[in-house]
């Protein structure tokens, strides 16, 4: 199995033993999917785009299960580029095209923290994100050229 956005506002499951259709199609976007990801226990995904939400669905009921939304400080809707999920599932990352990186709170869907409000953080937009494999650490890159890590003890180095 594996989920595909599209420019359709939609996300699809695909399954590779079905060939050349999705086996669902996920609505609720109303602007290009940009990124999706498994969420850790391979039962739900969520999705960022360009309407500037992230979403939760669930695979087996075709439900959308949450909605993160935040209204940008200049009033704008910075469209979602890149999400990641730490390993338990708890927190959702997310990009935007202003700079910002929201750390979101999943159960609640309230932000715990912006990235982007932090002293040194990227001047472009965020174009990637990924989460080191012991889940201790978050690397963001950026238009502005850079590489930075987000330790979660508060530490952060540039590369």
């Amino acid at each position: 199995m594996f989920v595909s956005g599209s420019c359709d506002a939609t996300a699809r499951l695909w399954d590779t033993r079905v060939a050349s259709r999705a086996v669902r199609i996920f609505h609720g976007h109303e602007g290009d999917v940009n990124s999706v990801k498994f969420f850790p226990d391979g039962n739900r995904f969520g999705t960022g785009s360009e309407d500037g939400t992230c979403r939760l669905f669930d695979i087996r009921t075709g439900h959308q299960l949450q909605v993160y939304h935040n209204q940008h400080s200049d009033n704008e809707t910075a469209h979602v580029t890149s999400i990641a999920f730490s390993i338990s599932g708890r927190l959702l990352f997310a990009g935007y095209t202003n700079g910002d990186c929201y750390v979101w709170d999943t159960l609640l869907a309230k932000v715990v923290l912006n990235l982007g409000s932090l002293h040194n953080s990227h001047e472009g937009r965020i174009t990637c994100l990924g989460l080191s494999a012991d889940g201790s650490a978050l690397c963001t890159g950026s238009w502005d050229t850079n590489l930075k890590i987000w330790a979660f003890g508060g530490h952060r180095t540039v590369i």
